[in-house]
């Protein structure tokens, strides 16, 4: 391999791996209420839109600065998530999980319908909330809103994987996603571990849609943006947080090579059919839980 394809090869997997952050805190948004609740959260496209739509709101709008802009929208989404678990899931507890599945895709329609309502579907241009400059390692360039995303999410999901080791109410959600009823006999309030869930899933995907929409353009497709994220937490697992974080750096890998060398339209094929592949031989994912089930 010649320099220049040399050179090519490593700014295409640099910016891969890199939008592979941003990816892990979507995954991360479905991981989190799964290993919660044990359910599919199909509103985290629409909540993290909603995120982005608020933060555009008070920067613009409103005239805020960004970063009290970005804590008004992840604090609102946190009230807005603490609001649907209160009146739509907590009714449903006892139900079938496929109830509840049905109900956040209930959600996810009313919430795009909402975001259709206010702000309409045209494309708005959303001010940088980090440096666009970009960077050059020799021939290498590198956009700077790819590193600082990658930065965001990196600090992020650390900060939850100490948080979920250390904390006491990290320990007490772990037990509660675990086994609910020994947790409950044990004394931990499951119904605020299980609301907290359903806040920090929130949060996650509002700060991957702020970085997303400041780093390219904010219309409601950006809800679109989470279908990407499945692929993700199939191929890592649908209850692992290391299986987010490794598959998206895969993923992200993989999606950036293709656009790269193939073009964009196969970058919507090739990373399922990676994905495709692997599940034929671990069917749970890279580092799901093997589930065994007696006859």
């Amino acid at each position: 391999m010649n320099a220049p394809a040399l050179y090519e090869l490593l700014e295409y997997s640099l910016i891969g791996l890199l939008s592979g952050g941003v990816l892990a805190l979507i995954a991360l948004s479905f991981v989190l209420v799964y290993k919660g609740t044990g359910v599919v959260n199909f509103a985290v496209g629409e909540v993290m839109m909603l995120g982005a739509y608020l933060y555009y709101t008070g920067n613009v709008l409103f005239g805020l600065s960004p970063v009290p802009a970005f804590v008004l929208s992840l604090l609102l989404i946190a009230l807005l998530a603490v609001l649907i678990e209160r009146l739509v899931l907590r009714p449903l507890a006892g139900q079938s999980a496929v109830s509840v599945l049905m109900a956040t895709i209930g959600m996810a329609s009313i919430l795009h319908g909402v975001v259709e309502s206010f702000w309409g579907s045209d494309t708005y241009s959303v001010p940088p909330l980090l440096p666009r400059r970009p960077l050059n390692f020799s021939e290498v360039m590198i956009p700077g809103t790819a590193i600082g995303n990658f930065a965001v999410a990196a600090a992020l999901i650390i900060a939850f994987i100490l948080f979920f080791r250390y904390s006491k109410t990290g320990i007490a959600m772990r037990a509660t996603a675990s086994d609910p009823v020994t947790a409950c006999t044990l004394g931990i309030n499951i119904r605020f571990a299980q609301r907290l869930t359903w806040v920090l899933s929130g949060v996650v995907g509002t700060v991957a849609g702020v970085l997303i929409a400041s780093s390219a353009n904010l219309s409601p497709l950006l809800a679109a943006t989470a279908l990407s994220a499945f692929a993700v937490i199939i191929l890592g697992g649908l209850d692992s947080i290391l299986g987010a974080i490794v598959a998206s750096l895969i993923i992200g890998w993989i999606d950036a090579v293709t656009a790269g060398y193939l073009g964009g339209k196969a970058r919507d094929v090739v990373p399922y059919v990676v994905v495709l592949a692997i599940l034929v031989v671990r069917p749970y994912g890279i580092f799901g839980t093997r589930t065994i089930e007696r006859l």
